[in-house]
């Protein structure tokens, strides 16, 4: 079963199987929004699912914090149009 974390000192999001990183999802702080700019999952993994697990988690973490989002990485983009429960949090403008 994977682990999701935050891992606030780099800034990303993290999904672990054992103890290796197999993939995060880099995010950066601008005032009440949270830019979304890289998600990468471990090829070796893909097709796994991680990647959705990993977008659910980061974005309901997001939601909790009150914050908006701007997915300018194109796998966070797509999921939040196959979503439609996290639309809200795209930031406007």
């Amino acid at each position: 079963m994977p682990e999701l974390r935050k891992n606030e000192q780099q800034s990303r999001y993290e999904i672990v199987l054992g103890d290796e990183v197999v993939g995060f999802a880099e995010y950066r702080q601008e005032g009440e929004n949270v830019v979304m700019p890289h998600t990468v999952v471990n090829p070796d993994h893909e097709g796994e699912g991680l990647g959705s697990q990993l977008a659910r988690f980061a974005l309901d973490d997001i939601r909790a914090a009150g914050k908006q989002v701007v997915p300018s990485c194109a796998f966070i983009r797509g999921y939040i149009e196959k979503h439609a429960e996290y639309a809200d949090l795209v930031a406007q403008g």
